[in-house]
């Protein structure tokens, strides 16, 4: 492993334990890749992940601390916080204990990346109808990170899939309330957001197509008007800064000008415009990337597959995709360190009002 000082550092936190988040962890864990790119903070329960490792065939050789222990910035590190028996967690279930398990090594995760003592977060991943269990006002990562974070500038979920982004305007909304979400300024403002998370990534000069709301973009103002009142005057506006963008583009279409290499990132208008044509392309690829917040926090795109829960046939392709795109991001905007290694009971402690 290269010196630590020039290593990113990810907090990765257990998800939903009933689901293949063990399984996976595990498989990674033992990558050979993935311990070269990144020095990590696991956070969840030893007994959970010896679980997944025992189904999987594999070892667990983390050296494992508890959440008072120092945290070690030399070497990679599972911090047990001894708080989920996996009997309370049967694979396949939705259920209270998976929930407050996820929920617990999230907020840990990104008060670590909060304190600085992480450079990024990932996760394997959660189970919402079980989060929800536990924290009846959970909604998605975005508003829970926001919230643990005190942030309140602007974040997006992104979808990545070998080289290409799917950006969108609106995201966990009824699909009825979409139009009148959709304003020039929302537009920009993703744009913006789009084309910065793109150059962080390692995409130098990154091209973004914008898809339509409409059929066929609106037919000219034959089946709508927003291509022509608000984002075709948006795109121009964002070119006038500078952004490399064009559309928009009719959405049945744009991805495969994206696949062959047109553009770097799809804008959709909205969730399921652009997550049904990633997850066609590259379903157990893919990986959800939260931007705009001070650190990168990446998972795969996928669920919990609670059909698939303790079979031992979890494919790893997108958790391993999560990783190394958490620590590209990473070690291209390296997080100030605190003056001295802190504990997770450190980070976790609640702050003295100033």
């Amino acid at each position: 492993m290269a010196d630590a000082k020039h290593t990113p550092t990810i907090a990765f936190a257990m998800g939903d334990a009933s689901g293949i988040g063990s399984e996976l962890m595990a498989k990674v864990l033992a990558d050979a890749d993935i311990a070269a790119a990144a020095r990590y903070i696991v956070i969840g329960d030893s007994r959970v992940l010896a679980r997944g490792a025992s189904i999987v065939g594999l070892p667990v050789t983390l050296p494992v601390v508890g959440p008072d222990a120092t945290l070690p910035r030399d070497r990679s590190v599972f911090v047990d916080l001894g708080h989920l028996d996996p009997k309370d967690a049967p694979f396949g279930t939705v259920n209270l204990a998976s929930g407050r398990f996820a929920l617990e090594n999230f907020r840990t995760a990104l008060l670590l990346g909060l304190a600085g003592e992480a450079d990024a977060v990932a996760f394997t991943p959660f189970n919402k109808a079980a989060m929800r269990l536990a924290h009846p006002p959970y909604e998605d990562e975005i508003g829970f990170t926001a919230g643990v974070l005190g942030f309140d500038g602007k974040a997006k979920e992104f979808n990545i899939l070998e080289g290409l982004w799917n950006a969108r305007v609106t995201s966990h909304v009824p699909l009825k309330d979409v139009a009148a979400l959709i304003t020039p300024d929302e537009i920009i403002d993703n744009l913006v957001l789009t084309a910065d998370a793109l150059r962080t990534s390692g995409i130098a000069s990154p091209r973004i197509a914008v898809a339509g709301l409409n059929p066929h973009a609106g037919d000219g103002g034959n089946f709508g008007r927003e291509e022509i009142d608000v984002i075709g005057p948006a795109v121009e506006t964002a070119k006038s800064r500078g952004i490399a963008c064009d559309g928009p583009f009719p959405a049945d279409t744009v991805f495969l000008r994206a696949q062959r290499g047109d553009f770097d990132a799809v804008l959709t208008m909205y969730h399921d415009q652009g997550q049904i044509a990633m997850k066609l392309i590259g379903f157990d690829r893919g990986v959800t990337m939260l931007g705009g917040f001070p650190f990168p926090i990446c998972t795969p795109a996928h669920g919990t597959a609670h059909d698939i829960a303790g079979t031992g046939k979890a494919n790893t392709g997108a958790t391993r995709a999560a990783l190394l795109l958490a620590a590209r991001m990473a070690a291209a905007a390296p997080r100030v360190r605190p003056p001295a290694p802190l504990s997770v009971s450190a980070v976790r402690a609640p702050r003295k009002a100033a």
